[in-house]
């Protein structure tokens, strides 16, 4: 581990560093055009497919995932230039880059292929395929949020020279902190250990009527809430440390600490809601 995030190995012999950045720039850019593309005919079916799952179209779930895991590749692109240069164009950013756009690309892939199937694609053990499927998709899920993780760890312990405190801390920790917490979230979600099979604790068990947008539930708990709220501490905290740095620069530490205690807090209290059954509206 620690010669990973030593590392200053770079994907070209040629002291050209650009050219090895760019190449890792690719892989995501990629990534993001990927779930972009899918997201256009999932989009037309929408109007066009009359078919449920949980009482909604079977296209909400690719739409949601192909434009939430779009943003997270988006946010990793973005916030690649806060590590130092050399380490930025080495093998380790590279990989972790690579893994984050199959991995996504892989989830969505497969949601989107359930959904032309009419069939679920998460909680879905019905056939052989199916069981393997989600199990492959739980681990590609979980190399994805780890992926996210080293490159905030690259963040904090190679930043790049001349970065502002709060955009840099932001970015570091809102990857960090949002990737642990994701997990955590992740795993009773996918279990079922809680409320049994499905993201429902009590309540009515459909997707029907639920809060506009995220479609959670508004007769019990949702998982899905805190996880939601995990998964986007990668994006609250950097967008936190930009605005300390343009208008309290000197409070940057403090508020990006803050920030993410809050935020924890947040996920915590959401999660303990969705446990005892409770709607968050």
């Amino acid at each position: 581990m620690t010669m990973l995030f030593n590392d200053s190995t770079v994907l070209s012999p040629s002291p050209d560093l650009a050219s090895a950045e760019q190449r890792t720039r690719r892989v995501l850019i990629v990534g993001i055009g990927l779930s972009v593309a899918l997201a256009v005919p999932s989009l037309i079916a929408l109007g066009l497919d009359d078919r449920l799952i949980n009482g909604i179209s079977v296209w909400s779930k690719p739409l949601k995932f192909q434009a939430s895991l779009a943003i997270m590749l988006a946010t990793l692109l973005i916030l690649l230039p806060l590590i130092e240069e050399r380490t930025r164009a080495g093998l380790g950013v590279f990989l972790a880059s690579l893994v984050a756009a199959i991995t996504a690309n892989g989830e969505v892939f497969y949601i989107t292929l359930q959904a032309a199937r009419g069939r679920a694609s998460h909680f879905n053990d019905s056939t052989p395929f199916e069981a393997m499927a989600y199990s492959v998709m739980g681990a590609g899920a979980a190399l994805l949020v780890l992926s996210s993780l080293v490159i905030g760890i690259y963040i904090l312990r190679r930043p790049r020279r001349g970065a502002s405190s709060g955009i840099r801390l932001g970015a570091g920790w809102g990857l960090v902190l949002g990737s642990i917490a994701t997990l955590m979230t992740a795993f009773p979600l996918a279990s079922g250990e809680i409320g049994g099979p499905g993201h429902w604790v009590g309540g009515v068990r459909t997707d029907l009527g639920g809060v506009p947008l995220f479609g959670w539930s508004r007769t019990g708990g949702d998982l899905r809430v805190p996880h939601f709220f995990a998964t986007h501490i990668m994006q609250a905290l950097p967008i936190l440390g930009l605005g300390l740095d343009q208008f309290a620069p000197r409070f940057a530490k403090p508020g990006i600490a803050l920030g993410a205690v809050l935020s924890i807090a947040v996920v915590i209290a959401t999660f303990v809601q969705a446990v005892q059954g409770r709607p968050f509206l």
